[in-house]
């Protein structure tokens, strides 16, 4: 039996130039996480993050406040998809202007023309795409024994609890309960999946009473 913990990282630089850089906010966020999970006797046999700067840094300062010693390890397949590339792709005005609010709205057209499966070929990674090498990566996970911390982003996050809660649907059919997940995922939040004689069952998803409410952001 194994329990595998999905962190989602630390809030990211949202607006700059570089939006894989977390923020003073996303560090700190991280290293409380951490802390919390210590405090609750946790402790991983395994850390794996996404190569993206912002999952290998909330990683290794997670790692840092839960006092573990375990290096984390590189796993792509914990990537989040091109979101601004996906962004791009959908006919909007004035995108790289918009506010918070503004941008979630684009966003959400946005991935649903993605989704929807009739520009694949306007894509670097279609939506089948990704959640096949999502659930590919969460396979991989499962077969860990012991407690595996995965940090990677809302997208793959919300794939996974998708595919839980709806198994067996195809990548199209499972878009609906994907968005449900990906519009309310908290930055530094914790979802639980037991893998057991069973199978795999959804304990908990996006715990974030470890946080303060100051340091609690979605963006």
């Amino acid at each position: 039996m194994g329990l595998v913990l999905l962190v989602r990282h630390g809030q990211a630089s949202f607006g700059s130039d570089d939006y894989d850089v977390l923020s003073e906010t996303g560090v700190e966020q991280s290293r409380v996480l951490g802390g919390a999970l210590a405090g609750q006797g946790i402790a991983p046999t395994a850390v794996l993050h996404g190569a993206m700067r912002r999952q290998r840094d909330t990683s290794l300062a997670m790692v840092e406040g839960g006092g573990w010693p375990v290096t984390p390890e590189a796993d792509e397949g914990w990537n989040e998809f091109d979101h601004l590339g996906v962004v791009a792709r959908a006919a909007t005005d004035g995108g790289d202007a918009l506010d918070r609010r503004g941008f979630q709205r684009v966003f959400e057209d946005a991935t649903a023309r993605w989704y929807g499966g009739e520009h694949d070929e306007e894509y670097a990674e279609s939506w089948a795409a990704f959640v096949g090498r999502t659930l590919d990566a969460f396979d991989r996970s499962c077969t860990r024994d012991g407690v595996t911390v995965v940090v990677t982003s809302g997208g793959p996050i919300a794939v996974v609890c998708a595919s839980l809660v709806a198994p067996g649907v195809s990548p199209r059919e499972l878009a609906s309960y994907w968005t449900v997940f990906n519009t309310v995922a908290v930055n530094a939040a914790v979802t639980r999946v037991l893998e057991g004689s069973t199978g795999r069952r959804l304990l908990s998803f996006n715990e974030h009473s470890h946080l303060p409410r100051e340091l609690i952001t979605y963006r």
